[in-house]
């Protein structure tokens, strides 16, 4: 053919598109991400392009190509439709998508086409001479393509839609995507993202810049209510509802509003309703799942009928484990249905969550230490056995991430260390074991008591010998 394939590969390699982000397939659950970017271009229309364009990558590694042009041309008219006076700006990462496409379909010649009207698209948009401009709106596509990818993309994220937002501060949309990444890293481990004032800061400024997004007010109130000011949340929430009170994304925020305030039955109502709209969701099987666990709670609390709670157990069951199908690398359904299991003393099916849970190839630190706590549990309860329950706790501990699974352990391997000890069937292994349950957490003093007690009961362990040196050398 005319056209070099190398220099072809050369010129592709220097579009920005998503093909050139290092979005990766083993991250996301290709076919739950499919089925809810189908949803969002039925809800909303003004990000059409975005959500288009990123099916066509999705349907791309999917191996269906035709699938993926058929995408494009969505996305083209979407460009054509709300941004008429944008077309070129709003279709330089659709026509990268057309150029890599094409080129894995062997038709070189198109592709190195789409190549050249990218170029010279560049040139005329921008003033600086080597002509690949970083357009503000390229780095918000950018932005919002990582945070469908998940959360290990979300700091990228953040950083793409600071970029967009140097040129441009006002951008309501740049502001929306800046809130949303922020809002999501910080919830993800409080350690990990600002502090919340300053994710309330920009939830409050994108909600200013986008009046209309309920979506954004409904985060908002999430924030506040986080905040333990939920009270100033709730009427963000209530005029979200006014405003779009059928909108699936929306209802699903309000829904997590209403269960953490305590009204579960309101949000078991709205959630329900959004699965009439919206019936593939994990998130919102997960959320039922979550309701009905906390009223089977509230039914053992109030010494209700049997049969209520077993009714119950079964209806979280179902939910968590849709929930956990739908979407392969959902963690915290697949936790929460191992669970769910354990407590109808299926055991089996509880290992068989644990594992498929710990299996999952996106787990960040945090993860791994909540998995520990709740299989140290599952251990510890179910399966009667305080060496593996112990054995689990110290694997949390062992990760040095500050985590809410971490300080459960260590609470856990206290309390369960010290009753063993005020048994009296405390030996130099309980003492050995507390003693670097405190080295693990940083307090030297209290370990070096515990190993003295150790190798007070069991002299020869050049195990405590050499943890005491050491413990005595760093202090």
């Amino acid at each position: 053919s005319a056209v070099s394939k190398d220099a072809l590969k050369s010129s592709l390699l220097q579009l920005e598109c998503h093909f050139t982000w290092n979005l990766v397939e083993q991250d996301v659950d290709l076919d739950n991400l499919e089925e809810k970017l189908d949803d969002q271009t039925e809800f909303f229309t003004s990000n059409n392009v975005f959500n288009y364009n990123l099916l066509s990558y999705i349907c791309h590694l999917k191996n269906s190509n035709v699938e993926a042009l058929r995408n494009l041309q969505k996305a083209e008219e979407a460009a054509k439709k709300n941004n008429p006076d944008e077309i070129n700006k709003k279709s330089l990462v659709t026509w990268g998508n057309y150029a890599w496409i094409y080129y894995h379909m062997e038709r070189y010649e198109e592709a190195q086409a789409y190549v050249s009207k990218v170029e010279n698209t560049c040139k005329k948009l921008s003033s600086s001479a080597q002509g690949k401009t970083h357009l503000p709106e390229i780095y918000a596509e950018q932005g919002w393509a990582l945070l469908k990818f998940g959360r290990k993309y979300y700091k990228r994220a953040k950083n793409c839609f600071e970029n967009a937002l140097k040129n441009e501060p006002n951008n309501p949309e740049f502001n929306a995507g800046y809130a949303i990444a922020t809002y999501r890293l910080e919830n993800l481990s409080p350690s990990a993202g600002e502090d919340g004032s300053s994710t309330l800061k920009s939830l409050k400024r994108a909600v200013e810049l986008n009046p209309a997004d309920t979506c954004l007010m409904a985060l908002l109130a999430l924030q506040f209510q986080a905040l333990g000011r939920a009270y100033e949340g709730e009427k963000y929430i209530e005029e979200a509802m006014q405003k779009t009170p059928d909108l699936p994304y929306l209802l699903r925020y309000a829904a997590k509003f209403y269960r953490k305030k305590g009204e579960v039955s309101k949000a078991v109502k709205i959630l329900k309703k959004s699965l009439e709209v919206t019936p593939e969701s994990a998130f919102l099987h997960h959320q039922l799942g979550q309701c009905y666990k906390v009223m089977m709670f509230q039914q053992e609390k109030r010494y209700l009928s049997r049969e209520e709670v077993q009714n119950l157990v079964q209806l979280s069951i179902f939910h968590f484990k849709t929930a956990a199908e739908k979407n392969s690398k959902f963690f915290p359904a697949f936790i929460d249905l191992a669970n769910m299991y354990a407590k109808e003393r299926r055991y089996e099916k509880a290992e068989e969550a644990f594992q498929k849970a710990f299996q999952i190839n996106i787990l960040f630190d945090d993860d791994k230490q909540f998995f520990y706590y709740n299989y140290g549990r599952f251990q510890f309860f179910h399966m009667k056995s305080e060496s593996e329950a112990i054995k689990y706790y110290l694997e949390a501990l062992k990760i040095k991430e500050e985590s809410i699974g971490r300080k459960k352990s260590r609470d856990s391997l206290m309390k369960l260390l010290g009753q063993r000890i005020q048994r009296g069937s405390g030996d130099a292994t309980d003492f050995g074991t507390l003693g670097l349950v405190h080295k693990l957490t940083g307090e030297k003093q209290e370990a070096v008591k515990c190993y003295e007690k150790a190798i007070a009961l069991c002299p020869d362990s050049e195990e405590y010998l050499n943890e005491l040196c050491e413990l005595k050398l760093s202090i």
